[in-house]
């Protein structure tokens, strides 16, 4: 009977999950898939067909922004955890106390406003009668308003900035749990700090590294609004294109294709990036 309870008990504690599960995301991305792969003919009948995509194989402006998006992407995670790496391990394992807390909070403070509000604080920033602009005629390094939105470097700065949390979160965690001793035990057999980050530290961090990557790849790959708000219409990002498709054309066939397209970049990149650093989803997840 205690036996049968516990086991009640656990199918309850699931069942939340396993809804959302099944209903906001296998049903959706299999009926997605089921009309990606129709297409309509005259009189509004639907045929089986791989058309949609044809369309983006066969159309350079798709498949391009495609590849363009995920290269970006790419750049972003790297970025992210270029400059998240040194911040996580100096408040993980130099600070102390209230000023590790301290820091860690500011971490999270611009994440209490949404990214719509932080990429808006982004555009006031640097828009041409922004107050970088403003700055810069002010110390004589300008002798005009400048405009410093709409490029690649804006759409880059944008993306590491909302995605920094993400990074740093599973990063203090995992070095966090890193003993002191072995780093100094590493520094007393004669490390030089290379040899310490390289052999000791990187490695036991290595499931954070792994799974802040995979959830910024994958954030920064699926993003909407700072691209579009701080890159322009002329952002090319892959995103914009599947909305295009489903709200200002109504071709959802093509939309859901393009869908499917993004979901398949995204799994088969979190899949290279476990086969590469040879960790596990469930250990880097964990």
């Amino acid at each position: 009977m205690i036996e049968r309870g516990h086991r009640l008990a656990l199918y309850l504690l699931l069942t939340p999950f396993l809804l959302w599960l099944t209903l906001l995301i296998i049903l959706p991305h299999v009926q997605m898939f089921n009309i990606s792969i129709h297409d309509r003919v005259v009189g509004g009948d639907k045929v089986l067909s791989l058309d949609n995509y044809a369309t983006f194989f066969t159309e350079p402006l798709y498949w391009r922004t495609f590849a363009r998006t995920a290269i970006m992407s790419l750049l972003a995670t790297a970025l992210t955890l270029l400059i998240a790496f040194p911040v996580s391990f100096y408040i993980a394992k130099v600070c102390q106390g209230k000023t590790k807390s301290l820091l860690f909070v500011a971490c999270l403070l611009p994440f209490w406003v949404s990214e719509l509000v932080r990429s808006y604080g982004w555009m006031i920033l640097l828009r041409e009668s922004g107050l970088v602009s403003g700055f810069l005629q002010y110390v004589g390094l300008a002798d005009q308003p400048v405009e410093l939105l709409y490029n690649d470097a804006t759409i880059m700065l944008g993306l590491v900035y909302t995605s920094m949390l993400f990074m740093v979160v599973p990063l203090i965690t995992t070095l966090d749990s890193l003993d002191n001793s072995l780093i100094e035990a590493a520094y007393d057999l004669g490390g030089s700090s290379w040899d310490v980050l390289r052999e000791v530290v990187i490695p036991h961090a290595m499931s954070g590294i792994v799974a802040g990557c995979i959830v910024v790849f994958m954030l920064t790959l699926g993003n909407y609004l700072t691209p579009t708000l701080l890159g322009g219409k002329d952002s090319l990002w892959f995103t914009e294109q599947i909305f295009t498709q489903f709200i200002t054309r109504f071709n959802w066939e093509q939309g859901s294709a393009f869908g499917i397209l993004l979901l398949s970049l995204s799994s088969l990149m979190v899949w290279g990036g476990l086969k590469l650093t040879r960790q596990s989803f469930v250990k880097t997840m964990g």
